[in-house]
């Protein structure tokens, strides 16, 4: 059950231990996502690469509906785990599986109902709405894996099993990567081959994690009589999942407001978008991963009372985000014409690409104390603050400097519309840890959950 890592290791390395694999697992999920802008880009056709770049709110709506389980079930199995209750944690897991497999399905209905009024306001093209038409029908069939997926990796790490869950998505990333030119390229398929090669990828991931779960796993359970639908299960789950699943489901939509706004400038303005959104997501997952890969730690913690073990590896993880996130910030702004080249070879693109990769690295350096703080509140079981900083990331402060920067400055207020919310959004998080790290410092005999209600009333 790895009480060692969670109990004795330093905190470096425990941090770490988590850390790394889950950080390599959210670059996994990058490269799945730059595999398919790679390859689509080789075509020359722009208008592909903007079809894919339109299409990538859906995926992030099927990954918010495996986090509902993923990080509800999964922050819920790390606390049991520190209360020993196996039984419960099998319950639980099966519990996130079928409600996995249940919420993709609805997920498939509705995107093929409503395709083509969802991909109208995306902000599809005459030019781009067939090649997305394409992608997106590919996708919905998929949806059961892909929300399987997400969802899986996450309970499987909550047990600490970091390497393990890293392993599944690897998995899944080679194979998408070696379909991805196949597909695209020697089939012609285009954009629809960047589909399937996904949904394969997400498909074989699922595979792993089950056999995982069924021949090695002696806490977790995906069988059917390990089902509960139980009130303290599904409330823990979805107190923490449905908060959780927000960030996903607003960054789909702050995406397709993007993506809408940027339209007006044309189809060319929307692949550079897209090119350099996924450069940039690469901070966003390193970000989430080293965050992500405490939860189990902060969980456990929590649950054995050890308060001062549990915040010294918050301190310790907020310093790492931040060297993390300036090395990756010097390297993008240095070399933003040559990566953008990387993924397309069209002067236009180019251009416009770099400045965007720039502007939004600037936030980079900071932007791990966001999510950092974010995780540890889904942790503890307190699903408000942590709907509040994710609320504002992608939405509350998001969509009225979109509104404005674009009316008052064109394309430049779009272009500087993230950065500046996640600004705030960082103000903010750093503010409501603060004065919740200083109730805990006043109080050392009080329970942290009390000394957080009373630091954030």
């Amino acid at each position: 059950m790895k009480n060692d890592l969670f109990e004795k290791y330093p905190i470096p390395k425990a941090v770490m231990t988590l850390a790394i694999p889950t950080m390599l697992s959210m670059l996994v999920t990058i490269v799945y996502n730059m595999a398919d802008t790679y390859f689509v880009g080789q075509t020359g056709d722009a208008n592909q690469v903007a079809a894919v770049t339109l299409t990538m709110p859906i995926f992030f709506l099927l990954m918010a509906f495996g986090n509902i389980f993923g990080i509800g079930g999964g922050s819920y199995i790390s606390r049991l785990l520190g209360e020993h209750r196996i039984a419960d944690i099998k319950h639980t897991s099966s519990f996130a599986f079928y409600g996995s497999i249940a919420l993709g399905l609805i997920g498939m209905v509705v995107f093929l109902v409503f395709m083509d009024p969802i991909l109208t306001i995306a902000g599809a093209s005459p030019n781009t709405i067939g090649f997305a038409r394409d992608y997106l029908t590919i996708v919905a069939y998929g949806a059961i894996a892909i929300s399987l997926q997400n969802s899986l990796a996450q309970i499987v790490r909550s047990v600490g099993a970091a390497k393990e869950s890293m392993i599944g998505m690897m998995i899944g990333t080679i194979v998408n990567i070696i379909l991805d030119p196949i597909m695209i390229l020697s089939m012609g398929m285009g954009v629809a081959g960047a589909a399937w090669a996904t949904v394969i990828g997400n498909a074989c991931a699922v595979l792993y994690f089950i056999y995982y779960i069924f021949k090695h796993s002696d806490v977790l359970s995906i069988a059917p009589q390990d089902f509960r639908m139980e009130g303290a299960i599904a409330k823990n789950t979805f107190a923490i999942g449905i908060p959780a699943s927000v960030n996903n489901i607003l960054m789909s939509f702050s995406m397709i407001m993007l993506n809408s706004y940027a339209s007006a400038y044309g189809d060319t303005v929307i692949a550079a978008l897209g090119v350099s959104g996924r450069v940039f997501s690469i901070v966003v997952m390193l970000a989430l991963g080293l965050a992500m890969g405490i939860q189990p730690f902060i969980g456990y913690n929590y649950a054995q009372q050890n308060y001062k073990r549990m915040n010294d590896a918050i301190k310790f993880t907020g310093v790492v985000g931040m060297i993390m996130g300036t090395v990756v910030m010097i390297v993008a702004i240095l070399f933003a014409a040559p990566i953008v080249t990387f993924f397309i070879n069209d002067p236009e693109v180019i251009t416009i690409g770099a400045t965007m990769l720039i502007i939004q690295m600037l936030v980079s350096p900071f932007l791990g104390l966001q999510f950092i703080v974010t995780t540890v509140y889904q942790s503890l079981g307190k699903a408000i603050p942590s709907l509040i900083l994710t609320i504002c990331r992608q939405g509350l402060a998001f969509v009225p400097i979109l509104i404005l920067g674009s009316t008052l400055f064109g394309l430049q207020g779009i272009i500087w519309a993230q950065p500046l919310a996640d600004v705030v959004s960082i103000i903010l998080a750093i503010s409501m840890y603060t004065v919740t790290y200083r109730k805990l410092r006043a109080s050392k005999t009080e329970p942290i959950s009390m000394a957080m209600e009373d630091g954030l009333a």
